[in-house]
């Protein structure tokens, strides 16, 4: 074959499909999932006395008390429990009331 093309050898080594792979996963999955991780971490650390919660179990409350590393969530008329605050999924925001369309 006197009249083949050279070859280059980076292009033919497998190294460089695999770097592209793992660059590709890079910004498409561990990227996003630290920022989410970060943004509950935030989260967490910012809870506050009387803000509306849904626990991990569905249960929602009203935040009474902040610990370290739980929370006390009142559910019902002198019903309290005490929750991790990783069990914690998301806050319930409200739409204020002086706003009405």
């Amino acid at each position: 074959m006197p009249n083949a093309a050279p070859v280059n050898p980076l292009l033919a080594s497998p190294i460089v499909p695999i770097a592209l792979m793992f660059i590709f996963l890079y910004f498409i999955v561990i990227k996003p999932q630290k920022k989410q991780e970060k943004q509950r971490k935030d989260m967490l650390g910012n809870l506050v006395k009387n803000q509306d919660i849904v626990t991990s179990g569905g249960i929602h409350g009203t935040i009474v008390n902040v610990k370290d590393k739980s929370v006390i969530v009142r559910i019902d008329d002198n019903v309290k429990v005490e929750v991790e605050k990783s069990c914690v999924a998301h806050i319930v925001t409200k739409v204020s009331e002086g706003k009405e369309s």
